[in-house]
């Protein structure tokens, strides 16, 4: 029995086949004083890997030029677009009056699950503090709260590990929408 080849680049694989009239992801992130510059490395090869469109960086959020940031995003925020952001609720509805959904990643009693969730695209997902999450004038200024479903004791993720579950969702629901045509 022969081994697969490995290491081959998943646009030239057969199965990338289903994105490939796909365009950019409609999809930004915006993260709102993310401490960790590991994992605002992460949010930029994420938005990288999916396509993404666009990544804000708020409050205490670090930005490029950074050698711990560029550690972990391995390129990624030399081709992702990035804007600081100076004011989140004002930039909410900068992203709103550009026909923008704004969806605060949050886990409160309100908020619909991930899976449930059918957003109209093009979408912005916003990311808060590690430890405090998003302050209450950011929820109420955002379209929806979404939530990631949690079963274990703990109820919490990495913000990073958050962002990636969230944007592959949104490229999973995004590429249904293109496949049947209703984009």
């Amino acid at each position: 029995m022969t081994e697969p080849i490995t290491g081959i680049p998943f646009r030239a694989s057969a199965l990338s086949a289903k994105y490939e009239r796909l365009g950019p992801l409609p999809v930004s992130a915006l993260l709102d004083s993310v401490r960790s510059l590991y994992n605002v490395g992460a949010f930029f090869r994420t938005l990288d890997a999916a396509g993404a469109t666009h990544l804000y960086l708020a409050g205490i959020t670090a930005a490029p030029p950074h050698a711990k940031l560029a550690k972990t995003a391995l390129g990624s925020e030399q081709t992702v677009n990035w804007t600081r952001v100076h004011d989140v609720v004002k930039a909410i509805g900068e992203l709103q009056a550009q026909q923008v959904t704004v969806a605060a990643i949050e886990t409160t009693s309100s908020a619909v699950d991930l899976f449930d969730w059918r957003p109209q695209f093009p979408v912005c997902v916003i990311f808060g503090h590690e430890v405090d999450g998003l302050s209450q004038a950011v929820l109420e200024a955002c379209d929806v709260r979404v939530r990631i479903p949690m079963l274990g004791r703990k109820s919490s993720l990495n913000v990073a590990t958050a962002g990636g579950i969230v944007i592959y969702e949104l490229l999973r629901q995004y590429r249904e929408l293109h496949q049947a045509g209703r984009r």
